[in-house]
């Protein structure tokens, strides 16, 4: 295999993918490696061998890191094929070969600089780990290679994808793109690099759309395919994660197709290439946006590279290819007739290079070089642990072992506590996994004076923290072909507010309808995927976005029905009272005698108490209101019915006194009422004060959809009912004993007029259960005050509207014989 060889005590082999393609990749390099052809000879990759070259020689000249030990090097090219850099490695580390006849014999490689693809390199440290051979990768970045039960001695100086994914995955969410396409080669750099790429984004809800799979091995068809699936998709930006010798014929398709809708995010391995980075290129990729790793100046470098010449060893590798893709002359080498069939003109000898502006020679942004540089130090410094010792008392070194017993393992060991500053201040050193420190620069695509440049907007690294942390200059991008506003890339428009995500069945989670949030719940924020219920006190308002509190409600005194109410009660109230200072004022009539004018008082008194009692059912319920208007409520009804038991009882015991040899009109005196008043009256109180000490009423709050009921619970539905059973025992008493009497021989029949009083009464109470029990909230209160009011009503209109009608419209019928029932 052609090679750049360099002899020295110590060697240090190299591979690196000098061509980008093989042109025969039937031939087998096993059984006919003369046929094994490589081509596309790639600048970039030509100038890593020179850096390596280049720092063997610094180290070389030296005096403190490795002093009289010479590092020597043997440089392969790998082809940019995993079967080719497997051959190039064994030839490495296979028994020296005799390179010139003249030449002594050589050590073997004590380690080995490479490979730039992830594939490759996964070969080699694959073939390589169960020898011990150390390698350092410069610009393999898979992260599966930092599996050290796999690949014990593979190392290397550019971050893994570990990382990179990390830093991609922050820029997705910087920017806030939730519906983004990939493309990844077909090979363990980019299916790895997408698989860690994917489970990232997925952590921040972000969907791939699709992937396309690419490989610059790919028939044109595969590429069409790639293309297509493009062009039919909704998404606005794509993550390309592919080396650029596989993503150059994707570029190609997509420029001649004027695709240019598309913004680009860019793996390391291609956002920052020469050959993609032209103006033509760029009229579909520009505003490309990735990360690279940190770039650093090698000044001297530049000396170093425009001193190549094919007409200094003219048996050098590589050289003459890059002779002709710098000066566009093939050098011919000693012997080699002129007639040569290369394409190019033959150069005449007198060409040089001190003039060229290629960016070749540009070595103030390097990164990949750099990172070939660290590799080649990171070795040597291995290198200087392992030969070199200072006893107790000496200034100089000296070496501790023979040169020709350095074992690779041994260098494998030293490699993993190896640590220094180099000359530009940069820490160098590996991990447990063989990886660097992670950083990164944000690159951008722009074009300036007619060039694609890569400008740096922004970092990404570990904080002090500890923490991955990400900077951009967003005012420094530019987007897409020139735009400054940031691309969107999402499947379906954030949700407003007031409006949740629902899945769109048979779809990725990112494409989804907005529907409003259901009553009772909001979503204050864009893009919520659920809607939060309120508290139980508050309501969603009309937009869904708010908790407003619930309207409470109960009955109030400046509604109309509370006004209605009120007025009415108080009516009911005045008219007793009105009624009773007119019995006073009549007491010795013979109509207020007749009938009883002390049971009337009382009767009067007790309905004044129930006309009052609605007034503690309206305004907001309190504890103490709420165990007030039941339990007085009982107790002035049951005081008014027992004044009617009363007069009942005292006009039957007149019907039974008008029978021959009856006396029971003569034990039936005031005495006997006042007992059977107050006994009974008792009775309600004795239920009332139970109730109160067992389980009293209180204020309650029933919550429904847009409002809060707040009414008075009666803490007992037994004790309630208990109450109005015991005043319905004594309105059927009396009913059933007026009923009796109906039929008294007097004009003035007070029992008419008590059976009508008490059907009302029975008929009021008996439809307000259903009535009371169906009513809604503050109409539950209203149905109650209702049935005590009518019920009243009923009882002073049907006892005590006869009477006021004959004391004030018929006063001549105000007499004992007309009472009497006497003409």
């Amino acid at each position: 295999m052609p090679s750049l060889f360099k002899a020295g005590d110590v060697m240090i082999g190299g591979i690196f993918p000098v061509f980008n393609k093989q042109e025969d990749s039937s031939a087998s390099f096993v059984k006919e490696p003369d046929k094994v052809k490589c081509a596309g000879f790639d600048l970039r990759a030509f100038r890593w061998t020179q850096v390596m070259m280049f720092a063997i020689d610094e180290i070389n000249k030296d005096s403190s890191l490795l002093p009289n030990v010479s590092l020597g090097y043997r440089i392969l090219d790998s082809c940019a094929s995993p079967t080719n850099t497997i051959r190039a490695a064994l030839t490495l580390v296979s028994s020296p070969v005799e390179i010139e006849p003249t030449a002594p014999c050589l050590p073997t490689i004590s380690a080995l600089i490479a490979e730039s693809g992830s594939s490759q390199s996964l070969a080699v440290a694959g073939t390589l780990g169960p020898f011990r051979v150390p390698m350092v990768s410069y610009f393999s970045t898979c992260a599966c290679l930092s599996d050290k039960g796999k690949y014990p001695t593979f190392f290397r100086t550019i971050p893994s994808d570990y990382h990179q994914a990390k830093a991609l995955a922050a820029l997705v969410k910087h920017f806030g793109w939730t519906w983004i396409g990939a493309i990844q080669s077909d090979n363990d750099y980019g299916r790895n690099g997408v698989q860690a790429f994917t489970e990232e984004v997925k952590k921040l809800g972000v969907c791939i759309a699709f992937v396309g799979t690419v490989l610059r091995t790919y028939p044109s068809s595969k590429i069409l395919d790639v293309v297509d699936m493009i062009k039919q998709s909704t998404v606005q930006v794509i993550l390309s994660f592919v080396p650029e010798g596989d993503l150059y014929p994707l570029m190609r398709e997509v420029v001649r197709q004027n695709i240019t809708h598309i913004q680009w995010i860019a793996s390391e391995a291609w956002i920052t290439a020469a050959r993609p980075s032209t103006p033509e290129i760029y009229s579909s990729f520009g505003g490309a946006i990735g990360f690279v790793v940190r770039k650093m100046a090698i000044p001297k470098l530049r000396h170093f590279l425009m001193g190549i010449s094919p007409y200094t060893d003219r048996k050098a590798a590589f050289v003459r290819d890059f002779w002709e893709k710098m000066v566009g002359c093939w050098p011919l080498s000693a012997g080699e007739p002129s007639g040569s069939e290369r394409s190019s003109k033959t150069c005449t000898g007198a060409e040089t290079l001190v003039d060229s502006q290629d960016l070749f020679f540009n070595v103030t942004q390097l990164r990949v070089s750099y990172n070939v540089y660290k590799a080649v130090y990171a070795v040597a410094h291995a290198l200087h642990r392992l030969i070199f010792c200072k006893k107790e008392g000496e200034s100089p070194m000296r070496p501790c072992v023979n040169l020709s017993q350095i074992q690779p393992n041994e260098v494998s060991d030293q490699l993993k506590t190896v640590h220094f500053i180099n000359q530009f201040g940069e820490a160098v050193f590996f991990d447990g996994n063989g990886d660097p420190p992670a950083s990164y620069d944000v690159i951008n695509w722009q074009l300036r004076a007619g060039q694609v440049q890569h400008v740096t907007v922004g970092q990404f690294g570990l904080a002090a923290n500890q923490a991955y942390e990400l900077s951009i200059q967003e005012d420094s991008i530019v987007w897409r072909t020139g735009k400054s506003v940031i691309p969107v890339a999402v499947c379906s428009q954030i949700c407003p507010v007031g409006t949740r995500k629902a899945q769109i069945k048979g779809k990725s989670v990112c494409c989804f309808d907005c529907i409003p949030c259901a009553d009772g719940t909001i979503a204050n924020a864009t893009g919520a995927a659920d809607c939060s219920p309120c508290p139980q006190e508050y309501w969603s308002n009309d937009g869904r976005d708010q908790c407003i509190l619930k309207t409470v409600e109960f009955l109030s005194y400046h509604e109309p029905m509370g006004i209605a109410l009120t007025m009415v009660s108080l009516l009911g109230a005045c008219l007793s009272f009105a009624t009773m200072l007119v019995f006073i004022h009549y007491k010795d009539t013979p109509v207020v005698k007749a009938s009883n004018s002390e049971l009337s008082s009382l009767l009067l008194f007790s309905l004044f108490l129930c006309f009052l009692c609605p007034l503690t059912f309206i305004g907001r319920p309190t504890a103490w209101t709420c165990m007030l208007r039941h339990t007085a409520f009982g107790v002035t009804f049951a005081l008014c019915i027992s004044c009617m038991l009363g007069k009942t009882i005292v006009v039957v015991t007149a019907f039974r006194a008008t029978l021959p040899g009856n006396n029971v009109a003569g034990k039936f005196g005031p005495s006997q009422q006042r007992i059977i008043v107050c006994s009974c009256t008792v009775v309600q109180i004795f239920i009332c004060v139970l109730w109160l000490n067992l389980n009293p009423p209180y204020r309650d709050f029933r919550y429904s959809h847009r409002k809060i009921v707040l009414e008075c619970n009666t803490g007992s539905e037994t004790a309630f009912y208990a109450v109005l059973g015991y005043i319905g025992i004594l309105a059927g008493i009396c009913l059933v004993l007026a009923f009796l009497s109906r039929k008294l021989p007097d004009n003035f029949n007070e029992a008419k007029f008590i059976t009508f009083s008490m059907l009302i009464f029975c008929a009021v109470w008996i439809t307000f259960i259903p009535a009371y029990v169906s009513s809604p909230g503050k109409f539950t209160v209203a149905v109650e005050i209702f049935a005590i009011l009518s019920s009243a009503f009923g009882l002073l209109i049907c006892i005590f509207a006869p009477k006021c009608y004959i004391l004030f419209i018929k006063p001549e019928r105000n007499t004992k014989k007309h009472v009497m029932g006497r003409n």
